[in-house]
Order: C-alpha cells, then sequence, then structure tokens
C-alpha cells in the first residue's frame, strides 16, 4: 500500500484515525431482503389462519375467509396489475431481493394457488359448520320442491327483468366485461341444429339484490348465479341449453397519471376512473369443469394467459361476497359486542372541549375501545357550532358514506366560520366517492384544494383556531387513522387532540405549504413531516441510538407499523442490529427485513398482530440513553411514503400517554394468542399458550383495560360532583 509523505512544516503530526472495519455483510446485497408482494402473501396466510382457528366464532371465522378473498382480489388489481405493466413495458430493473418482474409474478402465482388450496377447504369446512348451525347454502338440486318454487318466483318476480342475454357470434361484439362480476357462459343451440353458440349473462349483484339470495324466511341460501342457472329456460325459451358455466375477471387498478402535466387534476382523476373501467385484464377465474374450447376462447378474447393468468375454482367465485353471511344477526356466532368507551381524559364536567382540552392538556385517543363520536366527532362538532371559533382546516383522504364528518364542516360554513378542507382524490378506490365530497363541500362554500402536486396527502388532520378569553389559540387532532366512522369501529388507531403552541404553529405552517404548495421556509419545531423531514429524522435518531450503544448505554428501537419496507430505513436497522441494538418490530403485513441473522440482524425481532381488529397504528418509540422518545404517525415505513406523500408524525410527550403507549407496545410484543414470529426465511410460526390465561385475544384484553379506564374516570367525575354538592350545601349552612 503506498502512503503519501505530508511535506514538512510546523503544524503537529495530525492524528492516525484508526480505520473502520470492513463491513462483514454487504447491504446492497438482495439475499438480505425480502420480496414485497411474497410477505404481503404471507399476511394473508396469517388471515386464512383465523378462518381456520376454531377459538373464533364461527360468523367471524366466515368473516376472515371473505377478506382474503377481499385482500386477493385487490393484491391482483394493484400489485400484480403494476407488475404486469413493468413487463408490458420491458422494465428489466430488478427488484431489492433481485427478481425482475415476471418472476415476482410467477413467484406470487406459486403462492396464491397454495392460499386458494387451502381457502377452498376451509370454504367447504364452514359451509358444513354453517348447516349445523342452521344457515344453510344450497345447490338449487338440493333444495325441496317447496323451496324450488320459492325460489323459481323470487327469480321471476326480482331477477329476470334485469337480466341481460348477450350471443358471441360474428354478428355480436365480444361483450365488455366488468371488474369483479360473476358471469354465466351459456352454450345454446336451436332444436333442430347442430351449431351452438355462446351467450355472456352478467349476474346482477347490488345492495338491493345481494349474492345469496334467500329462500323464504328461513336461514336457506342459495348463490344468485345458481338461481339464474337453472332458470334459463325464461332467458332463453326454446333454445336447448347445452352448458352453463361461471367466470370472473379481475381488472388492473393502477391506471396513475402524471399530476404535473395535468392542467385540471379533477379532470385527470375522473379520466384515469374510465380508463380503469377498461383496464387491461389480469386475472380470470372460472368455474370448475369448464370446458376447454370454452376457456380457451375467453383467454384469447379477454388477452389473458391461459397457463398463467387462468384460475380453475371449484368453490365459491368471489369468496369476499361471503361478508354478507358473515354479516348475519347471530349474536351467538359473533365475538361479544364490543360498545366503545367514552375517553376518561374527555369525561370533565365542563361541556366545552376547547375547554377541556386547554385546562387539562393534550388526549390521547385510542380507537376501536374508545369512542369515534364522542372524541374526534364531538371535537369537528363542537368546533362547528362554537361561536368562538374562527376557522377549521383539515385533511380528508377516506370517510364513511353517510359521514357525519361531511356535516359538521358544511355546518361549520353555515355558521361563518372560514372551513378549509384539503381533498386527497387519488385515495385509491374511493377517487369518485372524495370526488363527490369535494363537490358538497364547493357547494356549500368551503375552500376545497387537492393538495401539493405530485404528492398524496395522507395525513390526518383537523386544525382549529378559537378565540379564547387570552386571545387566539389554535387545537388540533392528529391521527394515525381515517375520519371514518366504520372504520374507527374495526381498525386499532390512536390520535391526539392537543392545544400545544409549537405542534400547532407547524400545523399552520402545513397548510399553507398544502393550501398554496409553497415549501415552507422554516423549520418544524416538533412535528416530523414528509416528505422532506420524516425519512431524515428516523435515520437520524437510528443513528443516535447506535451512538448510545457505542457509548456503553444498551440501546432500544421500537416500530410499530403496517409495513416496512423502505431500504434506506431496513438499513439503518440493519446497522443498528450490528451495533448491539436491540430492535422490536411490531409490522402488520410486508416486511423487507430478515430478522434472526447471525451477525446482521440476530438483534431484531420481528413479530404481526392479526386478530378481531385490523391493526392500524404507528408507532416509533426510541430510548435514547433514557431520554425516551414516542411519536404516532400517518406513515407507514415504506419509500412511497416517507418519499412521495404528505404525512405527520407527533411526538407524544406527556408522562402519562407515553406510560399508555408503553403499556401497548409490551401488551403487543408479550402476547401470545395473536402473534406471528417472522422467520429468517420469511415464513411466520404462531406463539403457543401453555396455559388459558396466555390463550387472552390482545384486543379483548384492550377492550377490557380502556373500560376500566372509563369506569374510573366515571368515578372520579362522580366523586368530584359529589364534593361540588357537598361544597354547595356547606356554603349554604354557613351563609345561614
Amino acid at each position: 500500500m503506498n502512503v503519501k509523505t505530508q511535506p514538512e512544516t510546523n503544524a503537529p503530526e495530525p492524528k492516525t484515525e484508526k480505520q473502520p472495519s470492513p463491513p462483514a455483510f454487504d447491504l446492497q446485497s438482495p439475499e438480505w431482503y425480502l420480496n414485497r408482494e411474497l410477505t404481503w402473501l404471507e399476511f394473508n396466510k396469517r388471515v386464512l389462519h383465523e378462518a381456520q382457528d376454531e377459538r373464533n366464532p364461527l360468523l367471524e371465522r366466515v368473516f376472515f375467509l371473505a377478506v382474503v378473498g377481499s385482500n386477493l382480489d385487490e393484491f391482483y388489481m394493484k400489485r400484480i396489475g403494476g407488475l404486469k405493466q413493468q413487463v408490458g413495458a420491458s422494465v428489466r430493473s430488478l427488484s431489492v431481493d433481485g427478481r425482475l418482474p415476471q418472476q415476482q409474478i410467477d413467484s406470487c402465482h406459486v403462492v396464491v394457488r397454495q392460499i386458494l388450496d387451502q381457502q377452498l377447504l376451509l370454504e367447504k369446512e364452514l359451509q358444513q359448520l354453517l348447516g349445523k348451525a342452521g344457515i344453510e347454502i344450497k345447490k338449487y338440486k338440493d333444495l325441496s320442491p317447496e323451496d324450488q318454487e320459492l325460489a323459481n318466483a323470487a327469480f321471476r318476480n326480482e331477477i329476470y327483468p334485469l337480466l341481460t342475454p348477450q350471443g358471441m357470434d360474428p354478428a355480436h361484439p365480444f361483450p365488455f366485461i366488468s371488474n369483479l362480476s360473476v358471469n354465466l357462459l351459456v352454450s345454446v343451440r336451436y332444436p333442430d341444429g347442430d351449431h351452438s353458440f355462446l351467450n355472456r349473462i352478467k349476474i346482477p349483484t347490488s345492495a338491493d339484490l345481494p349474492r345469496f339470495v334467500q329462500i323464504g324466511k328461513k336461514d336457506l341460501y342459495i348463490l344468485l348465479e345458481e338461481l339464474v342457472g337453472n332458470n334459463l329456460q325464461l332467458l332463453l325459451p326454446g333454445m336447448v341449453i347445452e352448458s352453463c358455466e361461471t367466470f370472473r375477471v379481475t381488472r388492473n387498478a393502477i391506471t396513475e397519471r402524471s399530476e404535473e402535466q395535468a392542467n385540471d387534476l379533477l379532470a385527470m382523476i375522473e379520466s384515469a376512473l374510465r380508463d380503469r373501467k377498461f383496464a387491461e385484464i389480469v386475472r380470470l377465474e372460472v368455474g370448475t369443469g369448464m370446458q376447454d374450447t370454452h376457456k380457451g376462447k375467453l383467454a384469447a378474447e379477454l388477452g389473458v394467459d391461459e397457463a398463467l393468468d387462468v384460475y380453475e375454482m371449484e368453490g365459491i367465485l368471489g369468496v369476499r361476497d361471503l361478508f354478507q353471511i358473515a354479516a348475519l344477526d347471530k349474536p351467538e356466532l359473533h365475538f361479544a359486542p364490543h360498545y366503545p368507551v367514552d375517553n376518561p381524559e374527555l369525561l370533565g364536567d365542563d361541556p366545552n372541549i376547547f375547554h377541556t382540552v386547554r385546562e387539562h392538556g393534550d388526549v390521547l385517543l385510542q380507537h376501536p375501545y374508545e369512542s369515534f363520536d364522542t372524541s374526534v366527532e364531538r371535537f369537528l362538532r363542537e368546533a362547528s357550532r362554537d361561536p368562538k371559533v374562527l376557522a377549521i382546516k383539515m385533511t380528508l383522504y377516506r370517510t364513511a358514506k353517510n359521514s357525519r364528518i361531511i356535516q359538521y364542516l358544511i355546518d361549520a360554513a353555515r355558521n361563518g366560520k372560514q372551513v378549509t378542507v384539503v381533498v386527497e382524490l387519488m385515495a385509491r378506490f374511493d377517487e369518485s366517492a372524495n370526488i363527490r365530497w369535494a363537490g358538497f363541500l364547493e357547494e356549500a362554500g368551503i375552500h376545497v384544494t387537492y393538495g401539493v402536486v405530485g404528492l398524496k396527502t395522507h395525513s390526518k388532520l383537523i386544525y382549529v383556531i378559537r378565540k379564547d378569553f387570552s386571545g387566539l389559540r389554535r387545537y388540533a387532532h392528529i391521527g394515525t387513522g381515517n375520519y371514518h366512522a366504520g372504520t374507527a369501529r374495526a381498525y386499532v388507531d390512536l390520535g391526539l387532540i392537543t392545544c400545544d403552541p409549537d405542534i400547532c404553529a407547524d400545523l399552520t405552517e402545513l397548510f399553507n405549504y398544502l393550501t398554496s404548495g409553497c415549501t415552507p421556509m422554516r423549520r418544524y419545531t416538533k412535528l416530523l413531516t414528509s416528505p422532506k423531514q420524516l425519512k431524515k429524522a428516523l435515520l437520524i435518531k437510528i443513528e443516535r441510538e447506535i451512538a448510545h450503544q457505542e457509548k456503553g448505554a444498551s440501546g432500544l428501537i421500537q416500530f410499530k407499523t403496517n409495513a416496512l419496507e423502505d431500504i434506506d430505513v431496513v438499513q439503518a436497522l440493519y446497522r443498528a442490529s450490528m451495533a448491539g441494538v436491540r430492535i422490536n418490530l411490531i409490522v402488520r403485513d410486508s416486511c423487507r427485513l430478515r430478522p434472526g441473522i447471525k451477525g446482521l440482524s440476530e438483534n431484531i425481532t420481528v413479530i404481526s398482530l392479526v386478530g378481531r381488529f385490523l391493526e392500524h397504528t404507528r408507532v416509533f418509540y426510541f430510548k435514547n440513553g433514557g431520554d425516551e422518545e414516542y411519536y404516532i404517525s400517518s406513515a407507514d415505513l415504506m419509500k412511497r411514503n416517507l418519499e412521495s406523500r404528505v404525512e405527520v408524525c407527533t411526538p407524544i410527550e406527556s408522562p402519562q400517554h407515553k406510560a399508555a403507549l408503553r403499556e401497548i407496545l409490551d401488551l403487543q410484543l408479550t402476547n401470545i394468542r395473536n402473534v406471528w414470529e417472522m422467520h429468517a426465511d420469511g415464513s411466520y410460526s404462531q406463539r403457543r399458550a401453555n396455559d388459558e390465561k396466555g390463550d387472552a385475544c390482545v384486543h379483548h384484553f384492550l377492550i377490557g383495560k380502556a373500560e376500566k379506564r372509563a369506569a374510573a374516570g366515571r368515578l372520579a367525575l362522580a366523586k368530584k360532583s359529589k364534593k361540588k354538592i357537598s361544597n354547595r350545601q356547606l356554603g349554604k349552612k354557613e351563609g345561614k
């Protein structure tokens, strides 16, 4: 090795710095990373296991099976659709784990077929158990003559007028097949003819015409396509019915366009939605036993690869429709009802929520255990009516069909308040709904903007400016979940109601950025936001934990997120593990990181939590040498969230609230019933309980904790009220 000598000077000799040892692992090597799509499919296996688990009530098991079907539909629409676009564009770049797009598709097909095999077995098992519980799903041929007549009458009166047979011959072009629709392919011929020809009949499901048709008033159901298929003579009178087969298609949902080149974002989204309707087909499902010639014709007409993209299904096409059965009103076949409780910090004797927050400090909300209605909706409801509230600003990503949130915003505008709403038009599968909401809000005189060009606004924010006794004061709600009353009953999320001056000052800057598109000049004081600060801050905090470890303090990082996909974050966690920092990760679904590899990640554990509620919370914890930091965030640890979205991560500073987050993390990290441990190869195994106590569902445990908190809060309020009454009575006596 050649060493250059320094020229002679009077300056002291420079100190020779110890060169760092070469890394034992090349962190650029694909072998240290898992495939995003395959780890997401592993999550679906865990959901399927909940449907298999006999500890769950029967209709809850049916619900989990429907979730698997719905998830796979979305997986093909979004993930496989995107990969197929890459294949079509001749993309040759490799994924982080070293796969070409087509290789990823091929690997996914293998895993999906494994899931479908298990799904079919489970579907049969659950139908048998439903029958034993008095809920029967039958074939038409298995109905009694009386029930067949009832079914036929329902067909004639409610279904027949809605059906439209469409011929498939040279005189009739191949019909358009809509996404996720169930269809019949009917082969017919004239009685005196030898030539057969095909007809397509779309099964017209809707809220008024469900997929499972109830026969009479009994818990007896028949699939709608079964009923149609056994009444074809009414539709095609005088024809010989040779065969009746079912099929279903899935279309690509990836139709994104460049916002920067769009003169009108709203028009661009509407155009993209039209494109999605006619998008490329990425999957064809056919009923078992479909003739090869018919299968080949469908594949050719629909432009799919018969060997790779056609799935022969023995069970129900569109398992997601089992949500209808899962929702049956049979309390004995469901989890015990859960009634969200009031947050005890909001149980004061002052009816004004702003007084409560101002006098008592921040409020940490835990959904679905605590009521969305009496916390978040109350916050906005009171803001809309309070004469001292001057302005309301809000971000809207997804909301409920009959949203009270929208009504409160409209009420606020009618009450003379300045209302601004940042509506995200590109929220996947909610684009049409958000376009409608934007129209309603604008008609009410609300200022509606669509955020920053090129960035999705995924943050969950309500910002209120109120004239208090001491001047203007700002209040805010910052959440991890959507402003959606429905998902607030089923998703696990956190929220913070605060009037912290620094946080609210940061929100002033952030909303100015969202509405103007101009990047704020000053740095945020407390909030960590994407796309500029959050990722950089997380990486710095991980490096800080390494520095603490090297100085002798035990480093500890704990993240709770829906997905861990960003390669820079994964590499930073690997470096921290190699330095000796302990890392606990709670990752719901996709995870690129491989835990437990000696020398690389043996200090990292990864678990996934699957249970009654959908885990949706993001929590970031750093031990920081004893000066602990807790954050809640709208952002997952994915490249898109950290670099292409407007996200907000807020610190939790109250000792009481830090303790609450510590309790949640500890419960989830140590739970047995709902926890799956990830292994270095990307596989998972479920923890096993040694006793009945270890078999407790973490969500049910947290329901109990919330109920105890609420009961304690009510008791404290009652004692306080009793004391006030006693003091007033004492005062009256003394006055006498």
